[in-house]
């Protein structure tokens, strides 16, 4: 099964994918899809003012190829990270905990000390692929604020089920839940 869905201008069928017995999603996926990424970074620059942060911010790891075209197409020369598990090369690592639907159980967000010493006293541009409960933005807003950054946006491609009611993100297009058998849950 497949919800058709037009973004950015660009068409694509989306697999409806189980996450719980009594609930379905659409998955939104833009790797290995170049011309979704390019479209949708040029439409999400668009919902906010460039002088209105300093720089972008997401979690990994499907939002990544969306962050780097984002940043490439305003011609930011950084954007931030958060790594689902900390690094070697991250020096004195800070991190939250992240409660998201399409993760099983909890996971933590990690930025190196060096990352969060570059974002202290700024102004920071939240992105996401989907947002759907709000657990992974929260947690980036969390690990944000914990370096000293100030959130001043949020913006996703897809908001799904009731993010799309939620007036704090700016989103391209609505992607309803789904029943089992594929129809939009109500």
């Amino acid at each position: 099964m497949t919800y058709p869905i037009e973004v950015a201008g660009l068409k694509r069928e989306l697999p409806i994918c189980k996450v719980t017995d009594d609930l379905y999603i659409g998955a939104f996926i833009c790797f290995g899809d170049a011309e979704l990424t390019v479209a949708c970074a040029r439409e999400l620059l668009k919902l906010v003012p460039a002088d209105s942060y300093d720089y972008i911010f997401t979690a990994e790891a499907k939002s990544i190829p969306l962050i780097h075209e984002m940043a490439r197409q305003s011609g930011a020369a950084k954007y931030f990270i958060a790594r689902k598990g900390a690094k070697a090369y991250m020096p004195d690592p800070i991190h939250v905990e992240d409660h998201s639907i399409t993760t099983a159980g909890t996971q933590k967000l990690f930025l190196g000390r060096d990352d969060a010493d570059l974002i202290r006293g700024k102004r920071i541009l939240i992105m996401d692929d989907v947002i759907s409960t709000g657990g992974s933005l929260k947690a980036m807003e969390a690990l944000v604020q914990e370096a000293g950054g100030v959130v001043t946006g949020k913006v996703a491609v897809l908001a799904e089920g009731d993010a799309a009611d939620r007036t704090d993100i700016k989103f391209l297009k609505k992607l309803p839940l789904f029943n089992a058998d594929g129809t939009v849950k109500d």
